[in-house]
């Protein structure tokens, strides 16, 4: 799986308060399964629940939400086109604590397609497809969220490519 590792780098890059101390940042899957795609050979897709946990964090959510949210338009875009899915893709839990610190568990279904094809000589070649786009691709831009009271930058990053 490549996904989580993925977005646990463009959120990293992107938010000022978690590149002071990283390890506040959690990633972990749950719930998941292998989908065999019918596809001839051994092609499969997985499926499963991405969990994303903050611990103490002390800056703006939405510094972490913006760019969660450019990510997931590149790499899991039904989630934010898919009128059905949308409703419900996102769950979220917080714990307000003691001097304007929060954790906060956000759940997400992610898919990741594998290609496996086999060689004329007998290996095994896998391959992870892009996922399809529902918007015309834009060329990487970068990106700043800034706090309009304090003019303070709270996340930024380079938009994702397709």
């Amino acid at each position: 799986m490549k996904k989580p590792d993925s977005l646990r780098a463009h959120i990293l890059s992107a938010v000022k308060e978690l590149q002071r101390d990283p390890d506040r940042m959690f990633i972990h899957t749950s719930n998941g399964n292998i989908r065999c795609t019918g596809a001839k050979g051994l092609s499969f897709e997985y499926v499963y629940e991405l969990s994303f946990v903050l611990q103490d964090y002390a800056g703006d959510l939405d510094a972490v939400m913006i760019p969660l949210f450019d990510w997931v338009r590149v790499h899991q875009s039904d989630l934010l086109m898919n009128l059905d899915k949308s409703r419900e893709a996102f769950k979220f839990e917080t714990v307000l604590l003691n001097n304007n610190l929060v954790d906060l568990s956000l759940t997400f279904q992610l898919t990741e397609r594998v290609i496996v094809k086999r060689q004329h000589n007998g290996t095994l070649d896998i391959t992870f497809p892009e996922e399809p786009q529902y918007e015309e691709p834009l060329d990487p831009q970068p990106m700043q969220l800034i706090d309009s009271n304090t003019g303070e930058i709270l996340a930024q990053w380079t938009s994702t490519a397709p």
